[in-house]
């Protein structure tokens, strides 16, 4: 069992940057990816950035060149760098980690960017 808490919202101008940190506990040593995915108002949820173990990542088109996902050396904290933001980034923010047999979700940061 994999918890997450998510962390580093907010209100932001178009063209400013915020940093999101996803804190996990528990079975960390099972957790084989880590992402970022977004929910805008109306919209379906969808993948921002994926850290998969041995250090592969892998970014939605509309994000990359703007946003960076890490992770941690003690592989319990993950980071979404956003630079260049758009209002069309507007959303709440959520951190997923995935093992062989499950997948657990954070309870999401709310971005909003202004125009």
């Amino acid at each position: 069992q994999v918890q997450l808490v998510e962390s580093g919202g907010g209100l932001v101008q178009a063209g400013g940057s915020l940093r999101l940190s996803c804190a996990a506990s528990g079975s960390i040593f099972t957790i084989n990816a880590m992402g970022w995915y977004r929910q805008a108002p109306g919209k379906q949820r969808e993948l921002v950035a994926l850290y998969i173990s041995g250090g592969s990542t892998n970014y939605a088109d509309s994000v990359k060149g703007r946003f960076t996902i890490s992770r941690a050396n003690a592989k319990d904290t993950v980071y979404l760098q956003m630079n260049s933001l758009k209002p069309e980034d507007t959303a709440v923010y959520y951190c997923n980690a995935r093992t062989l047999v499950s997948s657990s979700w954070g309870q999401g940061t709310q971005v909003t960017v202004s125009s």
